[in-house]
């Protein structure tokens, strides 16, 4: 097996993030799956590896600003996803949740499926605030002192802790996999009101973060903390 064959996905992602767009194309899930090769993922969805390995290859290297995260300290990065991307998903959520509910209300009795929108977008947005305040609490701080003392003991089980916070971000992917079929991949209906269209660009840009924030963790974060034990 050559070198490109044993790179996993969320490394080809973590040194140039452009690929995402590769992977996406092909239904490839990079963020909670990034630990499977491309020949692993494509027999598992039948998939031919060729034309995903040519595609790569021709995808322009991203700049030294995109391509950044993977070189950073443990500290800088956890600040970086505190200070970007745990306040998006929190003031966002607000937005969304008050656009959402109006939509319902609204529009609800002529597009039902926006019942399912907000009932899948709320548990996700719930799920996702509990998950990452406690990472602020609890992980955040750790990865801090490790880097100043490697004496330091998380306290408690890390992998498992890890684990934990991986099967959480799982589901939410699949939760916002569900969204995006419901909305016919955020799309708003044919002469939708401002506020329909301004929900649904809101709920794509929402899942756009979350994929690079569960990669950011998934694939760069949590390796890196777990190679320092």
């Amino acid at each position: 097996m050559n070198q490109l064959q044993e790179k996993t996905i969320g490394e080809y992602v973590a040194e140039n993030f452009r690929t995402a767009a590769v992977f996406k194309k092909y239904g490839i899930n990079f963020c909670c799956k990034g630990g499977r090769t491309i020949e692993e993922t494509c027999r598992m969805k039948d998939l031919d590896p060729a034309p995903i390995y040519e595609d790569l290859k021709n995808t322009p290297q991203g700049t030294a600003e995109e391509n950044d995260f993977n070189s950073w300290s443990l500290t800088d990065l956890a600040d970086y996803i505190k200070e970007v991307h745990h306040e998006y998903i929190q003031e966002k959520s607000i937005y969304l949740l008050q656009f959402l509910d109006k939509l319902c209300r609204v529009h609800g009795e002529r597009h039902p499926e926006l019942f399912k929108i907000n009932e899948l977008f709320t548990l996700s947005s719930q799920n996702l605030i509990v998950h990452l305040r406690d990472a602020e609490e609890k992980l955040f701080p750790y990865i801090r002192e490790k880097e100043q003392n490697s004496e330091i003991a998380f306290g408690g089980d890390l992998q498992a802790y890890i684990e934990k916070l991986q099967a959480v971000y799982q589901t939410e992917k699949e939760r916002f996999e569900e969204i995006a079929r419901v909305s016919d991949d955020f799309t708003p209906p044919e002469g939708a009101c401002t506020t329909y269209r301004v929900t649904f660009q809101m709920l794509n840009e929402f899942d756009e973060y979350l994929q690079l924030y569960i990669h950011l963790e998934n694939n760069i974060l949590f390796p890196k903390l777990l190679k320092l034990q």
